[in-house]
């Protein structure tokens, strides 16, 4: 009976009759989009995906494997709900608040001498001009547990938590990101793997030495061949007839630490037997690998453009005999472990610029207070202001997203891989944006290499391209989302099969639609989440999720399972899908900080307002381009032009001299 008085409205029929094709077609697609870096999917071993296509990674990546079957699960993720128009606050509302008291006071007493070891200690100028981190500074960070900050204290580290780890971090991002990327490349990533699927064998014999620093860890995937193509590495693993050991060949590029470190986490493709069909297949196997047991080598530090006191270096494996109890996690289980590492890394690295971020807006702060021209000290102008103002945005919305995203690691979250994928691409590009702003607001001073800002804008370059390329990252982003937005219409199709049964969802589905069509609200809100104070914003950030969510299923029932194809597309969703994020996060922390009444809360509040009139302009400017017809014509003329410039081998166009 519901579902009939439901049905008697014209409006809401023609909704029934349109959500049967785009349910038909999503359940079509939903098997095929990429359920890449999903803590879930590592859980099952589910259906085969019927895709080969390609998705992220370090300086590398992933590929399709299987979609996993309890993706319908309801999630607790904000980014994987908001691609369905729904909001989920429970991640993201009230903001992080993790430490307890003993922790915080731990911090406290870490933050001190680690600023002023960088302040006093450490020479960022003289690193970058060695090429390489000073031994002193080298024997100093050991010396204070740098090496081994999130390893257990039982096992020789400082044991710290994912927020106390990202503070420290954030410290080190601000003075120098050379050092930081050693310390970065060995603990985030070298040898994570140990402390995320290690046995405790493995672990009770390489973290003590790791945590001290007296062994450094490389995190070896990157080759000359496969770069965000992780699935097509040729380094090869050969189990020997006895069982006891494998014989290792294969070589690794751009490895940081790579002609320092001593134990190093290898991926190789190892011979498995496939327990269906019998069939032995090629599958990626996770090594820990001692430059001791040799054949292992390495080759020159390689000449950079930035971070050049990071040691980066070609890695050689050749026939290295590697005991079969160095295997990390499970034979032809490496893709698994591999994204793991990745997943649970990425915070570090918007805690890092967001530090990054406070340098350079320090040195902007001073230079503008202090520059007087045309009468005035430059801070006074309106077009110095706007810089200044965006740079604190910038800073702002980096910070919230890294302290959320580690929150929520403490707090025992498994759903976090979108909003870990966003917080690099936004941070990395903040920083760039944020730093060059600062050489501007210099000027000519800027530009000169004794201010220093010239490094850190050449350190930052590679932000955009390690860990994930931020353009194969907006790719996950993107096809992440649409396979959850996918599964929830793939069970809304299985509902109609039955609507007696599901009347109550069905209804509430199509009456959603009907009011989205009518341009009604749909019910979301986040008042009682938000401060009342931002309310408005808060709206904003709602109409933009409902708008979002609508024009994700408009793509699905458009493109069907090619819209995996659509980079065109997938990059202006996932631009939409940052935007909404970073509105989520900047509410969140403002709404705490004028609910505890901070002193900056008024501040706060203003970065809010101003982030989140901002971000949904542009999110509805990018759905309504994508919804446009103009839209289409404008990716095709994108396409020629680029096709006639490869055709040609670069500029197509004549000479305007005609010579």
């Amino acid at each position: 009976m519901l579902l009939r008085k439901v049905t008697q409205s014209p409006a809401i029929c023609n909704s029934v009759l349109r959500l049967q094709p785009a349910i038909t077609g999503a359940q079509r697609q939903t098997g095929a989009l990429v359920a890449v870096q999903n803590a879930r999917f590592y859980a099952s071993q589910a259906a085969e995906a019927v895709l080969d296509k390609n998705v992220v990674g370090r300086d590398t990546t992933m590929t399709a494997e299987k979609v996993d079957k309890t993706a319908s699960v309801e999630s607790k993720s904000f980014a994987v709900n908001m691609f369905k128009g729904q909001i989920s606050t429970s991640q993201v509302f009230p903001f992080p608040s993790v430490l307890n008291e003993e922790q915080s006071q731990f911090l406290k007493e870490l933050v001190g001498p680690c600023s002023k070891f960088f302040e006093e200690v450490n020479d960022p100028m003289k690193n970058d001009a060695l090429e390489k981190v000073e031994e002193h500074t080298m024997e100093g960070l050991k010396e204070m547990g740098a090496f081994g900050l999130q390893v257990p204290a039982e096992l020789g580290g400082v044991g710290l938590t994912n927020t106390q780890y990202a503070r420290l971090v954030e410290i080190v991002g601000m003075h120098d990101l050379g050092v930081g990327i050693t310390l970065g490349a060995h603990q985030s990533i070298g040898f994570k793997g140990i402390l995320l699927f290690g046995n405790p064998q493995q672990k009770e014999k390489y973290l003590p030495k790791l945590a001290t620093g007296e062994n450094i860890a490389a995190f070896c995937l990157t080759e000359p061949a496969s770069g965000s193509d992780a699935a097509s590495i040729k380094t090869n693993a050969v189990r020997s007839p006895c069982g006891q050991y494998y014989t290792l060949n294969g070589s690794k590029i751009w490895i940081s630490n790579g002609g320092i470190a001593e134990i190093f986490t290898v991926f190789a493709k190892t011979p498995v037997k496939d327990e269906k069909t019998g069939e032995m297949k090629d599958k990626i196997t996770a090594f820990i690998v001692e430059r001791n047991f040799g054949g292992v080598t390495h080759g020159p530090p390689e000449k950079k453009m930035g971070i050049k006191a990071s040691n980066t270096a070609e890695v050689y494996f050749e026939n290295v005999r590697v005991p079969a109890e160095c295997v990390l996690g499970e034979v032809g289980g490496g893709f698994k472990v591999a994204m793991n590492i990745l997943n649970n890394g990425r915070f570090g690295m918007a805690a890092a610029l967001s530090g990054t971020m406070k340098g350079a807006i320090a040195k902007a702060v001073d230079h503008a207070a202090n520059r007087t021209q045309f009468g005035n000290k430059i801070h006074n102008y309106g077009a110095i202001q706007e810089k200044m103002a965006r740079m604190a945005m910038l800073q702002y919305v980096t910070e919230s997203m890294a302290y959320m995203v580690s929150g929520n690691m403490d707090s025992g979250a498994t759903e976090f891989q979108i909003e870990a994928a966003i917080s690099k691409i936004f941070a990395s590009e903040a920083a760039w944006s944020v730093t060059d702003e600062c050489i501007q607001i210099m000027g000519g001073m800027g530009f000169m290499k004794d201010a220093g800002v010239e490094r850190v804008l050449r350190d930052l370059r590679i932000f955009r391209i390690f860990e994930g390329t931020n353009d194969i990252l907006r790719l996950f982003v993107a096809l992440n989302g649409f396979q959850n937005a996918g599964n929830q219409l793939k069970s809304l199709q299985k509902a109609l099969k039955n609507p007696l049964g599901n009347a109550g969802v069905l209804a509430s589905e199509i009456t959603k639609r009907a009011k989205r069509k009518a341009g009604l609200g749909t019910g979301l809100t986040l008042q009682g989440m938000v401060h009342p104070e931002l309310n408005h914003s808060g709206e904003l950030t709602v109409k933009a999720i409902e708008q979002f969510g609508a024009v994700i299923e408009e793509l699905l029932l458009k493109h069907g399972k090619r819209i995996i194809d659509e980079q065109f597309v997938l990059k202006r969703v996932a631009d939409c899908a940052i935007d909404l994020y970073a509105m989520v996060v900047v509410l969140s922390r403002a709404s705490r900080s004028l609910s505890q009444g901070h002193s900056s809360a008024e501040h706060e509040k203003m970065l809010c307002e101003t982030w989140c009139a901002e971000a949904h302009e542009r999110v509805m400017q990018d759905i309504k381009f994508l919804r446009s017809g103009t839209s289409k014509q404008i990716f095709k003329n994108l396409r020629a032009i680029s096709a006639a410039v490869v055709e040609n081998g670069g500029v197509v166009s004549p000479h305007p001299l005609g010579f």
